[in-house]
């Protein structure tokens, strides 16, 4: 008897190569970080695309052109690729500056707008997107409904001229400061046995009447996250993102955009740089450091691959979920190996140095995991790409 063999699909992508033309604009980029650093405008911290809130920082990125890179120009963004975009946000957050403000809305609502919005929403945001000037969050997780998105209890029911929500959204990072976020909300009764179905998005207004914001505080008493609770808040029809009943589909790819970034594996790279500098010219943790250095590399050229897919108008989710996964339990080593090698405590009172950036990594690490999607559920959607289950 012969065996039939099964050929595995393949987890990411092929591999991409940056194009020569992006050394320039790489160049560029460090300059300028190294001007805003000489300026003592801000200092590196770990985790800046959720805690580095500061709007003249992405105001000045709007006026640079870096930011809505990829947003067509009739829109007010620079038409580049989705590679030139990797390249500027790599070096932001390798050089740890404070990119929160302006984050979501650049990675995945402008791209979002531009799949699914309609003509009115794009012309309504996409600009302020791309000055720095308009920001989002993400309306996804509810209590009890963190990672399984499909068994989101939000409210939407039809009224005269648009819908009504109620409901509550939970770890809406920067809800506090941001102007809107997309709201994944059950516009039909639930079916057990199509759980996908009936679920639809919304463009919310975070000052709209019925919207009520409650801070969750992490660890360090700093306030990033929140609860989002709506009270029959108003949505008018054309807040309606996509097609009703869509909402499954649109949101899924919409996470690829959201995992694959390298934001995924890049937030504790401010304190593997300065865990290099504490180490220098001392011998013995060759092996631990090189072994870092080899799986952020291979990281890296995975994150591209989903890059070039999107370029190419995929959207990846598998290999968006394989580099979530590896990259945030590798954010977590780097932690881990710094603790190890280095004897000076974690000092969450020191202004700068690697004793701040452990302290505050430590502290951030926790939601390393969670956030979009737990690698739990994440290992799930691989082994069913993989058609294990």
């Amino acid at each position: 008897m012969t065996a039939t063999l099964h050929r595995l699909p393949d987890l990411v992508p092929p591999p991409t190569e940056l194009p020569s033309s992006t050394a320039a604009l790489r160049a560029e980029v460090r300059e300028f970080l190294a001007e805003e650093r000489a300026a003592g405008r801000w200092s590196p911290r770990p985790d800046v695309w959720l805690s580095g809130w500061d709007e003249r920082f992405s105001r000045e990125l709007g006026r640079r052109g870096w930011l809505g890179m990829t947003i067509p120009q009739e829109y007010g963004g620079q038409g580049a690729s989705a590679l030139d975009r990797y390249v500027v946000t790599e070096e932001l957050l390798a050089a740890g500056a404070p990119v929160a403000a302006h984050w979501i809305a650049d990675r995945q609502i402008g791209p979002t707008l531009l799949r699914f919005g309609t003509e009115e929403q794009r012309q309504r945001f996409l600009p302020g997107i791309a000055k720095g000037e308009v920001y989002f969050g993400i309306g996804m997780s509810e209590p009890d409904a963190g990672s399984d998105l499909a068994a989101v209890r939000t409210r939407a029911e039809r009224v005269d001229g648009g819908w009504e929500l109620t409901g509550t959204k939970v770890w809406t990072s920067g809800a506090h400061h941001a102007h809107a976020f997309f709201a994944l909300a059950r516009s039909a009764p639930r079916d057990e046995q199509n759980r996908h179905a009936g679920l639809s998005q919304f463009i919310v207004l975070l000052d709209a009447p019925g919207v009520q914001i409650r801070p969750i505080p992490l660890l360090t008493g700093a306030h990033h996250f929140n609860e989002v609770v709506f009270d029959r808040v108003f949505i008018p029809d054309d807040m309606v993102l996509g097609e009703i009943g869509a909402g499954w589909k649109q949101v899924t790819s919409e996470l690829a955009f959201e995992r694959s970034g390298p934001e995924r594996f890049l937030s504790t790279f401010p304190l593997l740089a300065a865990l290099v500098g504490e180490l220098a010219g001392t011998t013995g943790a060759e092996r631990e450091v090189g072994g870092l250095v080899a799986r952020l590399w291979t990281l890296r050229r995975m994150s591209l691959a989903v890059a070039g897919s999107l370029e190419s108008g995929q959207a990846p989710e598998l290999a968006a979920a394989v580099v979530k996964e590896l990259g945030t339990r590798y954010e977590n080593e780097v932690i881990d190996v710094a603790r190890l090698l280095v004897a000076t405590p974690p000092d969450p009172g020191a202004e700068s140095g690697f004793a701040r950036l452990l302290a505050d990594a430590v502290l951030h690490a926790p939601g390393f995991t969670l956030r979009g999607g737990t690698n739990e559920v994440l290992r799930g959607i691989v082994a069913r790409g993989l058609g294990l289950r």
